[in-house]
């Protein structure tokens, strides 16, 4: 059965930086933004562009790249550096200022915003939502990726294998200096649905896609608490999924990859910084 493939290289690669900065550059963007283009923000994806970019700078912001206080770059700016639209740019802003995350100031540009405090939310219940939206998330995952994976490995074919290796490469890069690694690692998962060769798996997974990891960093964000930071645990259990399927262990894969969502959930709800 065909498989689709995914166009472009991804945001964060040596390729991909090199480009943006040149690009960037030659817009005669600020100081600003050609920091960030340097940290590895940068093209994304084709598809729900507004969304990508907006992830980027969601997690940019909870992980403290971006810091409290910081005026953004122009909207040019961000289309630049994203290869985007100024329109698109707009949609992510927006999504920003709904979340809290930035303001912005007429005249004068968008700014990130100190962290809001429970006490002001408008809906006392709103952490005891954003929980069950995290559990319920994490519980299709236990359903939906173990029986991927065990498929994946039946199935996956040199292409497969070539591109979740190339993820996995860029995430451990990405993470080994301090880089945004979050699109490598929702798109292992992916890849990995893609080797089942049943597109419908394809498409549940991307109603997941950065739904767990964005709902826990915005509930660690409102609560201040330290965002969840992969271990090198999470990164060996990416790896020795990746093993499995290349040996075509079918029930194995399944078992790792029960356990290496099993694993996320206790990580993810661990407050302490670094685990």
């Amino acid at each position: 059965m065909p498989k689709s493939s995914q166009p472009g290289a991804a945001a964060g690669t040596p390729s991909a930086k090199v480009v943006n900065l040149k690009s960037v550059a030659r817009a005669g963007a600020s100081p600003e933004i050609l920091t960030l283009a340097a940290a590895g923000l940068g093209p994304v994806r084709p598809e729900r562009f507004a969304e990508r970019v907006y992830e980027t700078l969601f997690h940019a912001i909870v992980e403290g790249r971006i810091a409290v206080g910081s005026k953004l770059p122009s909207e040019n700016d961000l289309a630049a550096l994203f290869d985007v639209s100024r329109p698109v740019v707009r949609q992510a802003l927006d999504r920003l200022r709904e979340d809290q995350m930035v303001e912005s100031v007429r005249g004068s540009g968008t700014y990130v915003k100190e962290k809001p405090g429970l006490a002001a939310a408008p809906q006392d219940a709103e952490p005891e939502t954003r929980i069950g939206h995290i559990m319920n998330g994490l519980e299709l995952r236990l359903v939906i990726e173990p029986e991927c994976a065990y498929m994946a490995a039946l199935r996956r074919n040199a292409e497969d294998l070539d591109k979740m290796e190339r993820l996995l490469e860029g995430f451990e890069q990405a993470n080994a200096v301090g880089g945004i690694a979050h699109h490598f690692d929702f798109a292992f998962h992916e890849a990995i649905a893609t080797a089942t060769a049943n597109m419908r798996f394809v498409q549940v997974m991307k109603t997941l896609e950065y739904d767990v990891s964005h709902a826990v960093n915005m509930l660690r964000h409102l609560m201040h608490i330290p965002p969840w930071k992969r271990s090198q645990d999470a990164m060996d259990e990416h790896r020795k999924i990746f093993e499995l399927i290349r040996e075509q262990d079918a029930e194995g894969a399944r078992r790792a990859m029960r356990g290496h969502i099993e694993n996320a959930r206790t990580r993810m709800f661990n407050s302490r910084p670094g685990l």
